[in-house]
């Protein structure tokens, strides 16, 4: 009996090579979507990706399913697939997670060592940076990596692979903005503020402060979405 199912799974093992090859792939393009190198509405070419990572079309298309899941791509009959452009309504739901996640992980910041603290400390200072060059585009890679480091506060694995994701559909929707520098000046100095509330130990108001920044974050990339898609 043993035997049968046994010989049954080796039946499907290519078929999980390719998957475990897909999400490897999927991952890859997420983190490019992180670094704010691939655009809403941009048209993705199964040969070129194909060719540049000598993958199979198969595991492409596979690789192309999990990321339409994770709603960072859109499949459009007769057109091809296309990076998703997200929507105000997915801005909501989107912060509604964040809330969640990112206020829970944070309460875990006396009990982390200082390379966890520096992963939070760090990108605020990149940001600050950035914004003096008034390189905004940077300034939004440096502030998902300081909500990166904020949720590996927790120390899950699985609630970062998730929250990376979520990261990846917000710089989505950074991306078609019409004012990146009125959506991230703002938040330069709130994120300080968390940082500075985080090493005095008084970690109930910073946490405060971080509702208080998704409340205006949410509310003003809503707005803007909506202006950049009229």
């Amino acid at each position: 009996m043993t035997e049968t199912w046994v010989s049954t799974l080796a039946q499907g093992k290519g078929d999980l090579e390719r998957a475990s090859t897909a999400q490897k792939v999927a991952d890859m393009l997420r983190e490019r979507v992180l670094d704010g190198e691939l655009a809403p509405g941009l048209r993705l070419s199964e040969e070129a990706i194909g060719g540049a990572l000598g993958v199979s079309r198969n595991t492409l298309r596979e690789a192309f399913r999990l990321l339409t899941r994770d709603r960072i791509l859109v499949h459009e009959h007769s057109r091809g697939v296309f990076v998703r452009t997200p929507t105000g309504e997915d801005v909501r739901d989107l912060y509604a997670a964040r809330r969640v996640i990112e206020c829970g992980a944070l309460q875990r910041w006396g009990d982390v060592d200082e390379v966890r603290r520096d992963a939070v400390r760090g990108p605020v200072e990149e940001a600050l940076a950035h914004g003096a060059k008034k390189d905004w585009a940077r300034v939004g890679t440096a502030n998902v990596r300081f909500h990166r480091g904020i949720v590996g506060l927790a120390g899950s694995s699985r609630l970062s692979e998730e929250s990376d994701r979520l990261f990846a559909e917000l710089m989505l929707a950074f991306r078609v903005v019409s004012d990146p520098k009125r959506l991230h000046m703002a938040y330069l100095p709130l994120n300080r503020e968390i940082v500075e509330l985080l090493n005095a130990g008084d970690v109930d108001r910073a946490t405060g402060k971080l509702r208080e920044y998704f409340d205006l974050a949410e509310a003003d990339l809503v707005v803007q979405l909506e202006e950049a898609q009229r």
